[in-house]
């Protein structure tokens, strides 16, 4: 009788879980294109169904997608290269991406409509228990690795790991850091709203280790919204748990991070030149030099500091030191009789220093843009005399095309031509996936922007190559290839095609709000990810709430 009973519970909470959607969106998330469109092609042929009910007045999907389709369409056959066969392929590979993100929403639309709203949130806790499972696997072997339970305080190895660690942290998608970082920011709004503190700490905690400065500054915008406008005594308190987790992982975590932050708003705020650091005092700096080529006031008393600092240590050491033969090692001191003690390595020795090796990589785009000095001018400058975050130079270049293109800011600069994760597969350098190289396109309006403010941070020093250097972002995309007509098809097409549910909406709006933020960080619709997640997360929410509330009346 205890067997089946046991029996019975286990074969119930199968059936409470959708396991096509779960596995759905273990293999969409993957990095690998190939693995996408394997999940597409088990999710179609596991629920075959095509009525996609598209509609000008109350549309099933998002029409924000066909209209972006419709746009790269018209702009190629209007002002396009029509027959140039390389671009023809660009051309068709951004609009199998833009198909694909509909065939992933229909799919993960119709899992909501067939589904009790239970079986998708048990499909949901499942879906974050293996991602976190999978983050927690990785951070092990980091740390057996390392042999310390903080790698990211970690310096051996050439500093492999150390403030560096999150970046491994990539989760069950095996995409960047961020990547994982997002999901599991949808994972704490969500569980905070549904009153699973403990899920929610989870999510927290793995997002924590991947060390995302950007989505743990968003994270805490979002918070405030809900602290101040949307929380019960219970959610504030749990919100007030995170935002001290993250102080606490910010202070004696990973320091570093902390003052890579206070840095960057130097950089930003203080007119500093980027990747000038002015805490940082090369070990060959004379403590004579002044500013006038050399180094501060504030640096030069920091020099000798440490200069002193250095010489009482081996004044120490050498007082400690007993007169034994000379055949006694210096790496062992005697500090008492029968007592040896080894002293801990040095950290300031160069096995504990950041190696700076040119990556194969920058060697092959450093090579391509030394070919061509003048169409790229920023990559071909000795130092990155810019002082402003490569996202902010992006935007403005945008603006600037269509100052000298005013002609092109209805319908934009075309599909891959200027913004886009596929401008940058195209060019074949291997700075976005792989692409045939014997096809790759470069239109001279991406190479001379975007593609060159890329080069100029992303072939010099590792520290350059952060979230807020790199040009991706949705908005400017949108804008820049998609014209006016695009980035107003995202606000009032897919925006607000949630947004208008806004009545129904609980867990719905933080994290609309958050992803609304997020769209900066990257070509999130082209990365094939985390927007299929916030999709999955809104429709549930909308159809739940609407559920509660038809009940609600028909009891009245």
């Amino acid at each position: 009788m205890t067997r089946s009973k046991a029996y019975a519970s286990i074969q119930n909470s199968v059936k409470a879980i959708d396991w096509k959607l779960l596995i759905f969106l273990l293999f969409f998330l993957n990095v690998k294109l190939a693995v996408k469109l394997v999940a597409l092609l088990f999710i179609y042929i596991a629920r075959p169904d095509f009525k996609f009910g598209f509609r000008f007045k109350n549309s099933r999907l998002p029409l924000f997608y066909l209209i972006v389709i419709g746009i790269a369409f018209m702009n190629w056959i209007i002002a396009g290269p029509t027959f140039n066969m390389n671009y023809m392929l660009v051309v068709s590979t951004g609009i199998v991406f833009w198909a694909a993100c509909i065939l992933a929403i229909h799919q993960v639309k119709m899992a909501v409509e067939k589904n009790d709203p239970l079986v998708i949130h048990n499909t949901l806790f499942l879906f974050f228990i293996i991602n976190a499972i999978a983050s927690y696997v990785i951070y092990t072997g980091i740390v057996l690795e390392t042999g310390t339970i903080n790698p990211f305080r970690y310096q051996g190895n050439f500093q492999k790991y150390f403030m560096g660690t999150g970046d491994y942290i990539k989760g069950i998608s095996f995409d960047t850091s961020t990547t994982n970082a997002v999901i599991n920011a949808f994972g704490v709004l969500y569980f905070l709203d549904r009153k699973n503190a403990g899920m929610t700490l989870l999510c927290m905690f793995t997002l924590l280790l991947t060390a995302s400065n950007f989505t743990n500054l968003v994270l805490c915008g979002v918070f405030a919204w809900l602290f101040i406008f949307s929380s019960n005594k219970n959610q504030k308190s749990i919100i007030v748990v995170c935002l001290m987790l993250i102080v606490l992982f910010m202070v004696k975590i990973s320091p570093q991070n902390n003052r890579y932050l206070q840095e960057a708003y130097s950089n930003y705020f203080n007119n500093i030149p980027r990747g000038v650091n002015k805490n940082v005092i090369t070990a060959n700096f004379d403590i004579r030099q002044n500013e006038n080529g050399m180094i501060s006031e504030a640096e030069r008393k920091q020099k000798i500091a440490k200069a002193y600092i250095d010489s009482m240590d081996k004044v120490i050491v050498q007082r400690r030191l007993p007169k034994l033969a000379d055949t006694t090692p210096a790496s062992v001191l005697l500090m008492k009789a029968e007592q040896i003690i080894i002293p801990p390595p040095n950290i300031h020795s160069d096995s504990f220093q950041h190696k700076n090796d040119t990556t194969l990589l920058q060697k092959r785009l450093l090579g391509f843009s030394g070919q061509q000095s003048s169409v790229f001018p920023l990559a071909n400058q000795l130092k990155p005399a810019v002082k402003l975050p490569g996202k902010i130079i992006a935007l403005q270049q945008t603006v600037r095309y269509f100052q000298q293109h005013p002609q092109k800011i209805i319908a934009g600069a075309g599909i891959g031509n200027f913004s886009s994760k596929l401008a940058f597969k195209a060019t074949a350098m291997k700075v976005a996936g792989g692409y045939p190289a014997k096809f790759a396109y470069i239109n001279p309006d991406f190479e001379s922007n975007h593609f060159d403010l890329y080069l100029s941070f992303f072939t010099r020093q590792e520290k350059l190559h952060s979230l807020t250097n790199n040009p991706h972002n949705v908005y400017d995309q949108l804008l820049a290839e998609y014209g006016l007509a695009g980035i107003t098809a995202l606000v009032f097409l897919y925006f607000f095609f949630f947004a208008k549910h806004r009545r129904k909406l609980t867990y719905g709006i933080p994290i609309l709000i958050f992803t609304a933020a997020i769209l900066f960080a990257d070509y999130w619709f082209e990365q094939l990810s985390v927007i299929i997640l916030f999709e999955l997360l809104l429709l549930l929410n909308i159809k739940e709430t609407g559920m509660q509330k038809i009940a609600t009346h028909v009891n009245a």
